[in-house]
């Protein structure tokens, strides 16, 4: 009974311990660290993605390694390169902690927000140590190659075409939530908009939706091309980043159609800075009545 009881005293003391890291000024600034470090890479694949498009890619590859190159060969890139490594620990551990303790919104400690915060977790988690390799000399694959490798990996194990098949899914779902939301504006709720003069406040919402709205076409597209690699049992049809904007200019649309992807690639990069800025990076303060049975 006793061991029982200190046991839960412990769990309590962690939790509060968590919460008041958590809740603190510099993990703040952490996290708005890392929307900015967000930011960097979504315009530099955007103008790989423009250049591709209008027809001067040079062989370049719009995905987050294609980025760290870019960024690799300016003066002072190195330095860069940490900082936007830095940058995505800050983005799993901010995302790490909403899911313990809750979003800062008006239903932020429900199951499936909480949820959501932890896939987002895992998703810039992983993006972290890909970067940390890339940056230690370890080069590591395209998002093509690596794509293909995982659909393959995981294809050759019991059922593994029905975990590819959720994946694919499972992104489809998020851009489709994406354009939705940013249609609805549901993005402005997690914004401190009383902040902003009416000017930037308009200014924003432009911004979001259109940033929004096509990162969610790009990552739904991804979605679609490993849905189908499951489907039809073929690796080789899973399509990382790259690959994917590169689809965009094989539409009746051309290359075109490549440019304005690339420009709301841009664009979202640009919103990420919005969101350095503005977002509510606090974890939820307390759960509301009845949230432990909600859970």
């Amino acid at each position: 009974m006793a061991a029982n009881v200190a046991s839960g005293n412990a769990k309590q003391a962690g939790k509060r311990a968590g919460r008041e890291v958590a809740g603190s000024r510099w993990f703040h600034w952490f996290c708005r660290a890392g929307l900015a470090a967000r930011g960097v890479i979504y315009l530099v694949v955007g103008w790989l993605a423009l250049q591709i498009g209008l027809g001067d890619g040079g062989g370049a590859q719009a995905d987050k390694k294609g980025a760290m190159q870019a960024i690799a060969e300016k003066p002072g890139g190195t330095v860069l390169l940490w900082l936007v490594v830095i940058g995505f620990f800050g983005l799993a551990t901010w995302r790490f902690a909403e899911a313990a303790f809750g979003q800062p919104v008006a239903d932020g400690h429900k199951a499936t927000k909480r949820l959501a915060s932890f896939g987002r977790g895992v998703f810039y988690t992983a993006g972290f140590i890909g970067m940390l390799g890339f940056v230690l000399g370890q080069g590591g694959q395209s998002g093509n190659a690596q794509s293909k490798s995982f659909t393959a990996k995981a294809m050759a194990e019991p059922g593994g075409r029905w975990l590819v098949l959720a994946v694919g899914l499972g992104f489809v779902g998020w851009g489709i939530g994406n354009i939705v939301g940013a249609a609805r504006r549901k993005f402005l709720q997690k914004l401190n908009t009383h902040e902003m003069s009416p000017q930037v406040a308009k200014a924003v919402k432009v911004v979001g939706v259109v940033g929004r709205a096509s990162r969610g076409l790009v990552f739904g597209a991804v979605g679609v091309f490993l849905a189908h690699a499951a489907i039809t049992f073929d690796p080789g049809k899973a399509k990382g980043l790259d690959a994917t904007l590169r689809e965009f200019a094989k539409t009746p649309a051309g290359p075109w159609l490549l440019v304005a992807v690339a420009a709301g690639v841009l664009t979202f990069g640009v919103y990420s800075f919005c969101e350095a800025r503005w977002r509510k990076v606090e974890a939820a303060r307390s759960a509301p009545a009845g949230a432990a049975q909600s859970r």
